[in-house]
């Protein structure tokens, strides 16, 4: 039987905000060019494949700022949930396997039973 974890809320809250932030952060980089500075764009087939690339107009200092608004965040929580107090009751294995459940509890139904065995 697989071990279950109860998780207090403040680091639950912490992971949930931290999967969100990084979500936010995947899509607004999916969006924005490919150069932060301006760059012309190229097209070199001299490597193992063809790598192209159009003209990237750059990002805007208003995109630079939420990039970097999300990364500090995004640093935060990282720092929050992985030095959480909660860990430093668990040791190895155990440790490893809580907080992999972790990153998925999100996705637990009410009652705290985990999605996976």
């Amino acid at each position: 039987m697989a071990a279950t974890y109860d998780f207090p809320s403040d680091l639950l809250a912490g992971q949930e905000e931290l999967r969100q932030v990084q979500a936010e952060l995947s899509a607004l980089l999916r969006r924005l060019p490919w150069s932060v500075e301006p760059l012309d764009g190229f097209s070199d087939d001299t490597g193992w494949r063809l790598v192209e690339r159009p003209a990237s107009p750059g990002w805007t200092d208003d995109e630079q700022a939420e990039v970097e608004k999300l990364r500090r965040r995004e640093h935060e929580l990282v720092v929050f949930v992985s030095t959480h107090r909660y860990w430093a009751d668990l040791a190895g294995s155990d440790r490893v396997q809580a907080r992999s459940r972790l990153k998925h509890a999100h996705g637990a139904p009410p009652g705290g039973r985990q999605p996976f065995p």
